[in-house]
């Protein structure tokens, strides 16, 4: 996978809830086969990124995952990447569903993983996260044979309260991430949909020379600034019916970022 540049736009499949999930009701050839038309309807628009990820299945829980849950999502993935095969797509297992993910992405072709606690140690919604995963992650990796899959690393991320490391700027997050064998790094809001701080990023792009992904609230307004410091976009919320996140994708809004991000190039 070749990376992202000039500021690609990587939208969000969101899946229905998986089965096992509290709000699970769909059969996994329905939720492979939705997933798969959202992905076209994506890639069709401009988009150069797909990541496919269970945020339906709240409230989240920490891995080790069930084998549904994992069996599930494969199904899925796969059915995403033969659906836009020249489309780099990418994988996530909430929560720190790290390992699971990565043999997700190994076994579908998947490109990338995106991980949110590959360095130190935070309080998410779902509780502690009190263990940085790049170690095992990268040993994982390398005993799989799956260096082809590139990892993007969430800093500070989202959801999540970060009084432990409240002495590392995010800078130092992403002098951490680079040093552990980050592939990219990943800079949020601090909710879904909320704006990524332009200060937060020039910070990280001056601290590391990793791509630099964007990792929530992307419009057309602010694509502009954006672009000047991000090598890719990742947009959920905001391709949805309504810019709700857990809405359905509405292609009249992907074709207006595609455009929005075409005339800013």
């Amino acid at each position: 996978m070749k990376p992202f540049t000039r500021a690609e736009l990587i939208g969000m499949v969101h899946l229905k809830p998986l089965p096992g999930s509290p709000k699970s009701e769909w059969s996994v050839d329905r939720l492979a086969s939705h997933a798969a038309a959202e992905a076209k309807l994506i890639a069709a628009s401009g988009f150069g990124g797909i990541i496919v990820e269970n945020m339906h299945d709240a409230p989240y829980v920490n891995a080790p995952h069930a084998p549904e849950t994992v069996a599930a999502m494969t199904v899925c993935v796969k059915a995403v990447r033969d659906a836009v095969p020249n489309v780099p797509v990418g994988v996530q297992l909430l929560s720190f569903g790290h390992r699971e993910a990565l043999a997700i992405a190994h076994s579908t072709g998947a490109s990338f993983i995106r991980v949110e606690n590959f360095v130190y140690a935070h309080v998410a919604d779902e509780g502690l996260m009190h263990e940085a995963c790049a170690g095992s992650l990268l040993r994982a990796r390398r005993n799989l044979g799956a260096m082809h899959v590139r990892i993007f690393c969430d800093i500070k991320k989202k959801h999540a309260s970060h009084a432990i490391t409240a002495d590392l700027t995010i800078a130092d997050f992403a002098h951490g991430a680079e040093f552990f064998g980050a592939d990219g790094l990943i800079v949020t809001g601090a909710f879904t949909g909320s704006p990524t701080s332009p200060s937060d990023l020039e910070s990280v792009r001056s601290a590391s020379k990793l791509p630099l992904l964007v990792g929530s609230g992307v419009t057309p307004d602010q694509l502009p600034s954006l672009m000047k410091l991000a090598d890719g976009l990742i947009v959920g919320s905001f391709i949805k019916h309504g810019g709700v996140w857990s809405n359905d994708v509405d292609e009249s809004r992907c074709r207006a970022l595609a455009e929005a991000r075409r005339a800013a190039l």
